[in-house]
């Protein structure tokens, strides 16, 4: 099991969960690179720096250490990133958000909860296996069920149609902000003012 660190300086770790490499980046598998990347923008750090098993960056934001992160192994092992940042930065548990795309959730909808099961999120099963704890936040973002009888693993690897480009846009920008209101406000107040449908 992963030994947690109480250290004197804590940093926030927020993880966006994604399949590295070009053929990817569009998918909807990559929401969670993409609520990251738009993140890492908008706080003006960008994921330069590669270790870990990561690509990663280091901000402040209102004073608190928060650091930035995309696991560069592929989705189902993420917990391998996930650890090593942990123990580098010594990231206490409660002080950890993950970001993910989420089937069962239909695209628009954003959730965030302070732990549970994978469900069916490999990159998430990952970072539980590798962490030996579901205890942690994640925010999942809604991507919607395949149509008809198609293959979720492979729904989950084409990209956003033009039509879902301008709602998949309002749902980064409210996870961008809900990441923001997780390290600022708390977990609970991030939940209570940005969990439900955009738009």
């Amino acid at each position: 099991m992963f030994k947690f660190l109480k250290p004197s300086t804590p940093a926030y770790l927020i993880v966006g969960l994604g399949n590295p490499g070009p053929e990817y980046r569009a998918t909807r598998h990559n929401f969670g690179y993409m609520a990251l990347d738009q993140l890492s923008e908008r706080l003006e750090s960008p994921l330069k720096r590669a270790k870990f098993q990561s690509l990663f960056a280091e901000t402040k934001l209102d004073g608190n250490r928060v650091v930035l992160a995309k696991p560069i192994t592929f989705m189902n092992e993420s917990g391998l990133a996930v650890v090593q940042l942990m123990r580098y930065f010594k990231v206490p548990l409660e002080q950890l958000l993950v970001i993910s795309d989420d089937l069962d959730l239909p695209l628009g909808a954003l959730r965030i909860r302070p732990g549970g099961g994978p469900g069916g999120q490999k990159g998430v099963a990952s970072i539980i296996k590798r962490l030996g704890t579901d205890q942690f936040a994640r925010m999942r973002l809604g991507i919607g069920r395949p149509p008809g009888q198609m293959d979720p693993a492979d729904y989950v690897l084409e990209k956003f149609l033009p039509s879902e480009l301008e709602i998949q846009k309002m749902v980064l920008d409210q996870a961008g902000q809900a990441a923001r209101s997780f390290v600022l406000d708390g977990l609970t107040p991030t939940m209570n003012k940005f969990n439900g449908e955009v738009g």
